[in-house]
């Protein structure tokens, strides 16, 4: 199942429901992703439906509690920017203000100079702690701001840096979280190229490690790292401006695809 908010064609209020083929079909009940994620149910959505082009996507749930991310987390990536690979998981949190909808637009705040992408996978929790599903998002980063501020909230939590989308993908279409072809491009151009099987802490793993202190609800993300290849990285290094498109398609996720803009 494909779990998604949208807003329908002629609309302005957002409705909830599943993706199915190429279309976006309501929950019969008006039900919420957030709501489906903290009940467990799995009952195939019944209501209107739309054609899939023909919808708005939002972020599958607009404010969730809680934005947990991984820093270093594959093995080409900490190569690539000189560091020891961690010993156990390095983690920082997003506001959920951050969250933006798959397609953006993410707004570029007038102090940051250094903009970069991170195409990543998404765990997303369900009741109980559990596992419900998986998505795409791009942490984005202001590295200027990440270099000379110890803490990372403004870095990484200013409002629009968390896309993340296109739906929700539960487990049982996803075989193994840990062999996903993961890709991202900067106008059509591929930057990372990569599979999960480089995480360096697998999705139970991380689960596990944030249970031991923190009280994970449903509709909680965690940003699980990003691959090789980002801007910072490159010989020179390439960041993001107004203008630019980024796009991460993670295989049997999806794709989210998102503009770059200046804040007003």
């Amino acid at each position: 199942m494909r779990l998604a908010t949208f807003i329908p064609p002629d609309a302005s209020e957002p409705l909830a429901g599943e993706v199915r083929g190429d279309e976006a079909v309501a929950f019969d009940d008006g039900s919420t992703v957030l709501a489906r994620l903290a009940s467990a149910d799995a009952t195939p959505a019944d209501g209107p439906a739309w054609p899939l082009d023909e919808v708005a996507l939002l972020a599958p749930v607009p404010r969730p509690g809680a934005i947990y991310c991984i820093g270093l987390n594959y093995a080409a990536h900490a190569a690539e920017t000189g560091a020891t690979p961690p010993e156990q998981p390095i983690v920082f949190t997003k506001v959920p203000t951050a969250v933006a909808p798959p397609g953006g637009p993410v707004l570029c705040p007038v102090v940051v100079g250094r903009l970069d992408y991170e195409g990543e996978l998404v765990v997303v929790i369900g009741a109980d702690r559990t596992l419900a599903g998986f998505a795409v998002a791009d942490d984005v980063s202001a590295r200027d701001l990440q270099a000379r501020e110890p803490q990372w909230t403004r870095a990484k939590g200013a409002a629009t840096f968390c896309p993340w989308g296109p739906w929700i993908t539960t487990p049982d279409e996803v075989p193994d979280p840990e062999d996903l072809r993961l890709r991202t491009w900067v106008n059509g151009e591929l930057r990372q190229d990569s599979s999960t099987s480089d995480l360096i802490f697998g999705v139970a793993d991380l689960v596990h490690f944030l249970a031991e202190t923190q009280t994970l609800e449903p509709g909680d993300l965690i940003l699980t790292g990003t691959p090789s290849g980002v801007g910072m990285a490159l010989d020179p290094p390439r960041f993001l401006a107004p203008g630019d498109v980024v796009r991460i398609e993670i295989e049997r996720l999806g794709a989210i695809e998102h503009p770059i803009e200046a804040a007003g």
